[in-house]
């Protein structure tokens, strides 16, 4: 473990602080979806991810060139970990979202995507030898509930449509790769911080794209209008740079099955965006929703003094191992 992955590791931001840096990750998440509907009307949803990445991988590389010192070395042993990795997180996630957004509606993607903190859940119990006590079933649980209830009725016009088997399945694929993208690089952060990890595994998961690119990205980027580049530029920077580092240097502080909950807060905040972008009607359920989530967050992520010690132990001994 290097310097830069030590101080990370040690540092220990007050609650208060974390949950602060949670709600922006949140919130530029779940921004990402109505810019992906608005982005899908003048790029096609691979050229969409394409120049998506594109301004990530601009960032990243400015980055590295401006701050070489806040990154820990990449190992030649994760070389392949970490394009694996980022194939999960770049390519085949996001190529399944805007796949997928196109032929289901919102309300089904939002369920669809909900399944993400329950198989993380799942898969910290199989894949990182977590604990999971009932008050974490129950919170997860508690706000899956939540949200639920928002994504098929939080808003009048709400409906759960599936035009393709086919693009419902690539959500469910994505939503998979999710999972799978957190529970890597858990064990990833025992050698990395946050900011190192997400950057290398963007840019080597971003090579996967280039076998995509072809004449049509380039016509439509010609015809793009001043809203279409905004939207590329926030989901590249906002969305995916800030948000993901955020996720990680998380995720280095927290388990995995802790951290999940966060992400349900993501349709509380994309319901309100949706409201002020396009008008969507909300109703009286999506407040229910919305406190049967912060009550599941707040279950989960309130410890006792035991609770707290024996976290705390097993975090040690995963960056022993």
């Amino acid at each position: 473990m290097n310097a830069n992955s030590k101080n990370i590791t040690s540092s220990n931001l007050p609650n208060w602080q974390f949950v602060t840096m949670m709600l922006v990750g949140a919130i530029f998440w779940s921004l990402a979806f109505p810019c992906i509907k608005i982005g899908l009307h003048e790029l096609s949803f691979v050229n969409l991810t394409i120049m998506r990445f594109f301004v990530v991988n601009i960032v990243f590389i400015t980055i590295i060139l401006l701050q070489s010192k806040r990154f820990s070395k990449l190992q030649k042993q994760d070389v392949i970990p970490i394009f694996l990795l980022g194939i999960i997180g770049v390519m085949t996630y996001h190529l399944g979202l805007n796949y997928g957004e196109q032929f289901i509606s919102a309300g089904a993607a939002s369920l669809i995507i909900a399944t993400i903190p329950i198989l993380i859940l799942i898969f910290a119990i199989i894949f990182l030898k977590e604990q999971i006590n009932f008050k974490k079933i129950f919170g997860i649980s508690l706000a899956l509930c939540g949200v639920i209830v928002i994504s098929i009725w939080g808003r009048e016009d709400t409906s759960i449509e599936i035009e393709y088997i086919y693009a419902a399945l690539a959500v469910l694929l994505a939503a998979i790769m999710g999972a799978f993208y957190t529970i890597s690089g858990k064990k990833l952060l025992q050698r990395y911080n946050g900011l190192s990890l997400t950057t290398y595994a963007m840019l080597f998961g971003s090579l996967g794209l280039i076998p995509f690119i072809n004449k049509s990205l380039f016509d439509e980027v010609a015809t793009m209008s001043t809203t279409g580049w905004i939207v590329i530029i926030f989901l590249g920077l906002c969305s995916t740079v800030i948000g993901y580092v955020i996720w990680y240097v998380a995720l280095k502080m927290k388990t995995a099955s802790e951290l999940s909950v966060y992400l349900y807060i993501i349709p509380v905040f994309s319901t309100v965006f949706s409201y002020f972008l396009f008008d969507d009607k909300i109703t009286v359920l999506y407040v229910i929703g919305g406190i049967l989530v912060i009550v599941g967050l707040i279950i989960v992520n309130t410890k006792n003094k035991i609770e707290t010690q024996a976290t705390s132990q097993f975090l040690k001994r995963k960056q022993k191992d």
